[in-house]
């Protein structure tokens, strides 16, 4: 929900190997790094200028932009964080689908049949009801010009636009909204919150592009985005905007499906009354999310036989019906029937526009649910299996309104169905149903799972019709399509690179065919529908606000964090008595000294005499590695013991750490960053040694591109780096095979500084951790105008008392806490 998953932060401390690749180049954490020149960040934070906070550059500024050079420099491997063990494991946090076995294959075809194809499997159930209760059919050709404008748009939207192309544009295998701009973000510097670190660009699902021809447009179309604070915010309202239908979406999805497949009892029934349908489908939704806990995968392999069952019947139906009634209505693929249609009816074949999007509901769903499973097994699925069989069903439905056109407006799915098998379908239907209730709310559930739940009761009860729901449900729909087209188009010109000319047409294409449906759901929202409008205004507002008090925070805090001067001017006592023990302040701050600790050391009697910052940070990527979630820094000189930790969190990770283990970790890897410090400084004063040496036997190598731009890539020779990388590595080994060989006095008391600092480590950690947290919160100033107090002092204020603190997820014994309140006029 809030605007703090902004940026991320890498894996170092790796040797990597030079790749120089045309055209499309990627590069992950393993790599050493190319950054252009004063992109790095600092070692140790003892500066007051190495805490500002400035965006990354994109490229070298320049006022002729067509002939700059653009300079990238090969920077060695870092040595200073935590994640010493992926030396041996990259990539193993990765799913891979290819490995699968056949019985794996098939089990992994049921689950994404039960969680993905849910929604859309049962549009079949009300899309020809909606449609003909805005514009009653009045002849065959009626049916066949309705009939060719579901197929199209079950071929374009579903197929063309989300199969096809938008399926491709996921963050590491994460679809949706939030996944979008999180790749966004990624590749340019677009977030409003400023704890953006160069060192984010290095974690292994951090994956960027390497110079190429194609990178000129996509550059200045970075640096555009990062210079206009107007676009950021137009973004990230977007993303919200986009977000708040999703969740909308998630509630009107069950409301939907689960009173489609119900309302077929009237047909069985005559004495089944509407009211009735309603109390049925309220039983079935508490049914729906009470199962919703135990899990998306065991829910969906339990579930996925019956939609494999539902989809062969719906193509069994439709293979029936077009056999016994008139299987002319395949003429309906001529895209003229659609013209004609619009012709005979003109405007109550747009209001009928409203009816026929139904089709393709839960398309965003495909892309949403896309963290589960594999792209390729979602594509096949659809278009071998998904994809037909709804394609059958609507031409079976059409085949038998061709003759029965007063059961148009009146559940003409389960009209069509033969006598004999009317209540087995029926109860698969209704089995379908809530399982299409699930494929969006598994989407929202881990945004706003309460709000979803009682949503969807709520609109059943207050939506006894169909139409009704089905014009919101189309409204909740085309807003998240809509903004998923803008987001992919970003993607296309920024990340992808395509022509133009392909963008253009991507996104003209689909966003006008987009807003011509979006006119006709409009239309009607004075029948009720204007209800799920207002429920995701809400949620925009709610995260809005979130976003807007959590950045003007943060830029608060680092305004007024400590300077490094007076850090160097009270000494590393701190002005105070240091005890022994550690202490773990948490703050938001990603570099610089919180103001908060200083009002620790002000109002505490003592301090401990090892204190780390811990700054919980949300990255734009899924999920950070466990092994890459800690970074490390030293804050000021190594007498005052002070360091930062930066712990990164993916969107999707979920936080469950113990506090001993996490204590425990943090203490290891502390230790292994200064044993790799005092490894770096003895290579370094090797290497200052042999520097004259080093220049005769390196040169810089220069890439020029088609258009002109020259790409200088100051590295010596890949098989001379190699030979010194393994010279080193030789002359390291041996140094530790020969302990008794005889060492100078600079490596002795190297040494003894190393054992002398990892003691004192040992003796803080057995003296105890204790938990120093900073509430800081804020209040808007006496002289700020009405609705800025209005929006700080009580709603954010309200939503940031009800959020679920970071500590909170380590279940820390309030024995080991120490909180103090620090409040911002702002």
């Amino acid at each position: 929900m809030a605007e703090e998953v902004i940026s991320g932060s890498g894996s170092s401390g790796r040797e990597g190997e030079i790749d120089i690749r045309v055209g499309l180049t990627s590069r992950d954490s393993l790599d050493s790094r190319w950054v252009f020149p004063g992109e790095d960040d600092s070692e140790i934070e003892e500066n007051g200028d190495g805490d500002d906070d400035l965006p990354h550059r994109a490229a070298v500024d320049s006022e002729d932009e067509d002939n700059q050079e653009h300079h990238l420099i090969r920077t060695e491997p870092r040595v200073d964080s935590f994640d010493v063990e992926a030396l041996e494991v990259h990539g193993a946090h990765r799913s891979d689908y290819e490995d699968l076995g056949i019985a794996r294959r098939i089990i992994h075809a049921f689950q994404t049949l039960g969680v993905v194809f849910g929604d859309v499997g049962t549009s079949p159930l009300y899309t020809f009801n909606v449609m003909f209760s805005k514009a009653p059919i009045k002849g065959d050709e009626d049916v066949i010009g309705a009939l060719s404008l579901v197929l199209y748009t079950l071929l374009l939207v579903p197929l063309v636009k989300y199969v096809l192309i938008v399926l491709w544009a996921n963050d590491d295998g994460e679809g949706g909204t939030f996944a979008l701009y999180s790749l966004i973000c990624r590749h340019a510097n677009v977030s409003l919150l400023p704890n953006q670190l160069p060192s984010d660009t290095r974690i292994s699902n951090f994956i960027l592009k390497l110079p190429s021809p194609e990178l000129e447009r996509s550059l200045k179309i970075k640096e555009r985005l990062e210079a206009s604070l107007t676009l950021k915010k137009l973004l990230l309202m977007l993303v919200l905007a986009g977000t708040s239908m999703v969740i909308a979406d998630g509630v009107v999805t069950p409301a939907m499906s689960v009173m489609s497949a119900v309302g077929g009892l009237k047909v069985g029934v005559a004495a089944i009354e509407q009211d009735e349908v309603v109390m049925i489908s309220v039983t079935f939704l508490v049914i729906l999310f009470s199962v919703q806990k135990f899990g998306t995968s065991q829910v969906g392999l339990a579930v996925g036989p019956a939609l494999f069952i539902w989809f062969c019947s719906l193509a069994g139906i439709g293979i029936y019906n077009l056999i016994k009634y008139d299987a002319s209505v395949l003429r309906a693929f001529n895209p003229v029937h659609i013209y004609l249609y619009f012709k005979r009816n003109s405007v109550n074949a747009w209001y009928a526009l409203g009816g026929c999007l139904l089709c393709a509901t839960g398309s965003e769903a495909m892309f949403a649910d896309l963290c589960y499973f594999s792209v390729r097994s979602i594509q096949l699925t659809f278009v071998f299996l998904v994809l037909p069989c709804l394609l059958l069903g609507y031409l079976g439905q059409a085949a038998y309104l061709t003759g029965n056109l007063n059961g148009a407006e009146k559940h003409p799915f389960f009209l069509s169905i033969p006598s004999g098998i009317f209540w087995p379908v029926l109860l698969i239907a209704n089995i379908a149903a809530l399982i299409a209730s699930r494929a969006m709310t598994t989407a929202t559930f881990s945004c706003i799972k309460q709000s979803s739940n009682l949503g969807c009761l709520v609109l059943v009860c207050s939506m006894s019709s169909i139409n009704e729901i089905g014009n919101a449900y189309g409204i909740a729909e085309l807003g998240v399509m809509m903004m998923t087209t803008i987001l992919v188009t970003i993607v296309m010109l920024l990340i992808w690179r395509l022509n133009i000319i392909i963008v253009l047409s991507f996104v003209v294409f689909f966003l006008g065919l987009e807003l011509t449906f979006f006119s006709s759901v409009l239309w009607s929202v004075t029948d009720g529908s204007w209800v799920i409008l207002v429920f995701a205004v809400i949620m925009f507002v709610i995260m809005y606000i979130w976003n807007y008090g959590s950045k003007l925070k943060y830029e608060t805090e680092v305004e007024r964090k400590l300077p490094m001067d007076l850090m160097r001017e009270i000494g590393c006592n701190l002005g105070t008595i240091r005890v022994p023990g550690i202490g773990l302040l948490y703050n938001e701050l990603a570099k610089g000294v919180p103001a908060i600790f200083g009002h620790f050391i002000t109002t505490l009697p003592a301090i401990h005499s090892m204190v780390i910052f811990v700054c919980i940070k949300y990255v734009p990527v899924p999920v950070v590695p466990q092994n890459e979630r800690f970074f490390f820094r030293r804050v000021c000189p190594k007498s005052y013991h002070l360091f930062r930790c930066i712990a990164r969190y993916g969107y999707k990770d979920v936080r469950k750490e113990n506090h001993q283990a996490f204590e425990q970790l943090l203490i290891e890897s502390l230790e292994k960053l200064i044993r790799r410090e005092a490894q770096q400084r003895q290579l370094e004063s090797d290497g200052d040694e042999d520097a004259d040496s080093e220049e005769d036997t390196s040169f810089s190598r220069v890439l020029i591109d088609p258009n002109g731009s020259v790409y200088s890539l100051g590295v010596p020779l890949l098989a001379e780096f190699r030979g010194s990388s393994n010279s080193i590595s030789e002359a390291s080994i041996s140094e530790e095979l020969n302990p008794n060989s005889p060492a100078s006095p600079s490596i002795s008391d190297a040494e003894h500084s190393l054992e002398r600092e990892l003691s004192f480590i040992r003796q803080a950690k057995e003296s105890g951790v204790v938990y120093l947290l900073g509430h800081g919160d804020i209040r808007a100033r006496k002289d700020s105008w009405f609705i800025k107090k209005l929006v700080i002092n009580y709603f954010y204020a309200f939503l940031r008392k009800n959020c679920r603190r970071g500590i909170a997820n380590l279940s820390v014994p309030h024995s080991h806490l120490i909180q103090v309140g620090m409040t911002y006029m702002v």
